[in-house]
């Protein structure tokens, strides 16, 4: 099977402190990769890495053939969403979604309504997003991060602050994207996701990864 990510040897530190620490790794195509461990292990600054939002002082990260940094500066055909999602408080959520999707013009408004419906959320809602709950905003955050069917998807604790319903939805959502073909960078502290959800499991601690679990 394709390897869509690759991930070679990356360091970084900050005040003197690997948060990296010689990284190497590759994720296949068509699976949900699992990323856990404990608070300031890594795994943020690790996809933060490969989304190219962070800049390693050594090593290279492929997405889908083309070097990060290189050949571009963001992955491309990649949804992302890492730590809180930002909305404009006053516009509602397809409002939202619509001024964020006019800023590469790739889809249109059926493809918004659907990504907002597959996440629970009702498109001709008026409700301003400044009004929603930290649940309703992280299912938009995830709306925003399927809606231009990308091929792969990097989630940084996707089901943060969703109730018992809310998690079991996003995880349907999940599963049936991975039967899509779509490859799914999942970073998450809960056991119940990432024994429920992934194909590959890697544990991060003190920057490195450890063994696959």
């Amino acid at each position: 099977m394709e390897n869509i990510i690759v991930v070679e040897d990356l360091v970084k530190s900050y005040r003197g402190i690997k948060v990296l620490d010689h990284v190497d790794i590759s994720f296949e195509k068509g699976k949900i990769h699992g990323i856990t461990g404990r608070n300031g292990s890594g795994k943020t600054v690790l996809i933060k890495t490969i989304c190219g939002l962070v800049q390693p002082e050594k090593g290279r990260v492929w997405v889908n053939g083309k070097e990060i940094g290189r050949d571009v500066d963001f992955p491309e055909n990649t949804g992302v969403i890492i730590e809180a999602p930002g909305f404009l408080p006053s516009l509602s959520a397809y409002k939202n979604l619509d001024y964020l999707a006019s800023l590469r013009n790739v889809i249109g408004k059926e493809q918004i309504r659907d990504a907002i419906y597959a996440v629970g959320l009702e498109p001709d809602d008026k409700k301003h997003v400044g009004k929603y709950s930290l649940g309703m905003k992280q299912r938009l955050g995830i709306a925003q991060a399927i809606m231009e069917d990308p091929e792969i998807l990097i989630l940084d604790e996707p089901m943060n602050a969703l109730d018992k319903s809310g998690t079991a939805e996003i995880r349907e959502l999940l599963l049936h994207l991975k039967e899509r073909g779509k490859t799914i960078l999942l970073v998450s502290h809960n056991p119940e996701d990432i024994r429920m959800l992934c194909d590959t499991v890697q544990e991060m601690d003190g920057g490195r990864l450890l063994s696959a679990l």
